[in-house]
């Protein structure tokens, strides 16, 4: 597991509106037994995005938006294996929890 890997959301009741889970956990803490993870929605599901709280991604040619205010600690094992990884959108993502924890 990697910060930022992208992975499967494996829950029936929410996989339709939030296909993907964003592992922003650091890595420097895998041995913990849970990740925190971002909820990543279709585009057209989100309403009022905040554009800085909501970055847009593209995951599998598909536009997606991370809905960073719905952080979330998961255990490991219900991840899975990751579909891509989003290191190239660290800026983005580390803006948006700023954002979401400071303010700024």
């Amino acid at each position: 597991m990697a910060q930022f890997d992208v992975y499967a959301n494996p829950n029936p009741d929410t996989n339709i509106k939030v296909p993907y889970l964003l592992d922003i956990q650091a890595d420097l803490l895998a041995t913990l037994t849970t990740r925190i993870v971002v909820p990543v929605y279709q585009a057209d599901s989100i309403s009022n995005r905040m554009r800085h709280l909501n970055p847009t991604v593209s995951i599998k040619n598909e536009f997606m938006v991370l809905s960073t205010a719905e952080l979330a600690a998961v255990p490991k094992a219900y991840l899975g294996k990751p579909i891509t990884n989003l290191s190239h959108e660290r800026i983005n993502i580390i803006n948006a929890i700023d954002l979401l924890i400071t303010g700024v």
